[in-house]
């Protein structure tokens, strides 16, 4: 039987080109006829592996490759290899879903660590639809989550989580004035909702609200509405290179408050986009800082690193691809025997409340967000970040 080739990145193909590149010797996808005939469990990935939020899919899919790679040395799982297909979407919602339709044409067990709100809503109805799992996506939107979908599985707190922990902190601090920097779509939309929420709760509104375009750093007009508000602190819900670029602007506009991110923003990534103009900045954060050795997890993500992984830069968004891999390989164990798609769900629900290495899990056939933890952190303006 021909073994099954490593996965390479396929995006800019035409479908002609693809489907003679799956048939080859040197695919990324293969046959669904050969998908079912090998040893494998093959995950599919849409995710930006190109433009302005490219670091948070090539750094979640380092993390995840880091820990299948270490798996499939042992054994893989009951004698089945792991393995990822990736497709870049460049995080554009439409080329996404053509990549989903592309990589559930071939048979993937389940479709694994999609990258952002706006392209994984484009594409949960199309898993739902082939009756795929969808697992670990890396956003906290609640419109992925309710209603419950037997197929979706959560590894991450939701931004409704992590915008309570900042409201609840700006607000302790006396800071009631707060605007909203957010990204003009589903996943903005989704963080605004969540600031709007934890505001009433304490009977406050947003000071402000201002918006910049996907894979866009226009923030001309945003700056310039918020500046003009006033407030004491802006909560951004965009990625790296927009966030980035808004603080700086923000701050040559003569705005001298306070910034905090969700942890979509991609804390290392701000970190190197702002230099030392990051220093104050603050992230909430979903998995545990991946340069602490307190917990166990942390450890073993590191010693993972230096055992042969040094390609894999130790952040956030890598840490959470390994947690992802591992909350999967997790499931597909408890499945036992030979992992299906059916199987696998089955599997992820068997999970119960357990520990990775000091990261609580918790899922059942009534729960599927693994985790509800939250925690911020800080830049300190020389690329480094504190809890």
């Amino acid at each position: 039987m021909r073994s099954l080739p490593r996965p390479v990145p396929v995006a800019g193909l035409t479908r002609r080109a693809f489907a003679a590149t799956a048939l080859g010797g040197a695919a990324s996808l293969v046959a669904p006829a050969l998908l079912a005939q090998s040893n494998r469990i093959v995950l599919g990935q849409s995710a930006a592996f190109s433009g302005p939020a490219a670091q948070l899919g090539i750094q979640f899919n380092a993390g995840a490759q880091l820990y299948f790679d270490q798996l499939n040395q042992q054994g893989g799982v009951n004698g089945q290899r792991v393995e990822i297909v990736k497709l870049d979407d460049g995080y554009e919602p439409d080329r996404c879903a053509e990549n989903t339709r592309q990589l559930l044409a071939r048979g993937c067990t389940a479709l694994f660590g999609y990258i952002g709100t706006p392209t994984s809503l484009a594409a949960l109805p199309l898993a739902t639809k082939a009756d795929t799992p969808f697992i670990a996506p890396f956003t906290g939107a609640m419109g992925l989550r309710q209603p419950f979908n037997r197929l979706a599985f959560h590894l991450r707190a939701s931004y409704n989580d992590e915008t309570e922990l900042i409201v609840r902190q700006l607000t302790g601090l006396g800071l009631n004035h707060v605007a909203v920097f957010h990204q003009n779509d589903s996943y903005g939309k989704a963080g605004l909702d969540g600031v709007t929420l934890a505001l009433q709760q304490r009977q406050l509104k947003p000071k402000a609200t201002a918006t910049v375009e996907r894979n866009s750093v226009d923030v001309a007009q945003a700056v310039a509405t918020i500046v003009a508000a006033k407030p004491q602190a802006v909560v951004q819900i965009s990625a790296y290179a927009s966030c980035a670029a808004f603080v700086r602007e923000a701050r040559k506009a003569g705005f001298g408050g306070t910034f905090f991110n969700v942890s979509f923003v991609g804390t290392q990534a701000l970190a190197d986009a702002l230099g030392k103009d990051g220093a104050g900045v603050a992230i909430s954060q979903v998995v545990p800082n991946p340069f602490s050795t307190a917990r166990p997890i942390t450890r073993e993500f590191l010693d993972a690193i230096a055992r042969g992984g040094n390609k894999v830069q130790p952040n956030y968004s890598s840490l959470e691809g390994f947690l992802a891999a591992r909350l999967l390989a997790e499931g597909a164990r408890r499945a036992g025997g030979r992992v299906g798609s059916g199987t696998l769900v089955s599997g992820l629900e068997a999970i119960g409340d357990t520990s990775f290495g000091g990261f609580s899990i918790s899922l059942s056939p009534d729960n599927h967000v693994a985790s509800r933890f939250s925690e911020l952190s800080m830049l300190t303006g020389d690329g480094r970040v504190r809890t």
